[in-house]
């Protein structure tokens, strides 16, 4: 079942510090983490994360993640959305962390949930406002690929042509060798 790994990693209650043990609630819904002592139940909730897809001087914008998971690997901006955080506030904070640039969400491209992970993906399109593209404290580099050199880029986690009907309107969609290869979203821009 989706997301049981997760439930091996915690042992004890965020409340009281009772041990935590498996049980099932409510038939047809996945175990939960009960506390034994103060029946405190500890759902497993999804983490929201942003991508800002960043069209530049004829291409996009990308970094080179200086973190794992993926170190090394090039991958659009993005990141988790704090508690409180707006969404599109979040594209603006990590594109800023990660880029030095601010953007503007233009649209939101999709939203992506997988079966096997928890986070889901917001991608937003933005818009480029100020600032001088360089790589952030969790980026090695970023820069821009042009749209032919996408499907070039073997240590391209984002993104990798496939099936392009032409350079004007490409299709690109995730691929990650070795990080997390059920992430597959298509992109249009």
């Amino acid at each position: 079942m989706p997301g049981m790994q997760d439930l091996a990693t915690y042992k004890f209650c965020p409340q009281c510090g009772g041990r935590l043990e498996k049980r099932l609630i409510k038939p047809g819904e996945p175990q939960r983490l009960v506390c034994t002592a103060c029946g405190f139940i500890f759902y497993l909730d999804p983490k929201l994360s942003v991508i800002a897809v960043i069209p530049l001087d004829g291409g996009v914008v990308l970094v080179r993640r200086a973190i794992n998971p993926g170190y090394g690997l090039w991958v659009v901006p993005g990141g988790f959305v704090e508690p409180g955080e707006v969404m599109e506030e979040a594209v603006v904070r990590e594109t800023q962390e990660e880029t030095y640039l601010t953007v503007r969400p233009v649209r939101l491209l999709n939203i992506y949930s997988y079966r096997d992970h928890r986070t889901i993906i917001a991608a937003y399109v933005t818009e480029y406002v100020s600032g001088e593209l360089g790589a952030g404290d969790e980026t090695l580099e970023a820069r821009v690929f042009g749209l032919k050199e996408l499907s070039l880029a073997p240590d391209c986690l984002f993104f990798h042509q496939r099936g392009a009907a032409g350079i004007s309107n490409p299709v690109w969609a995730v691929s990650s060798p070795g990080c997390a290869p059920s992430l597959r979203p298509a992109i249009r821009l």
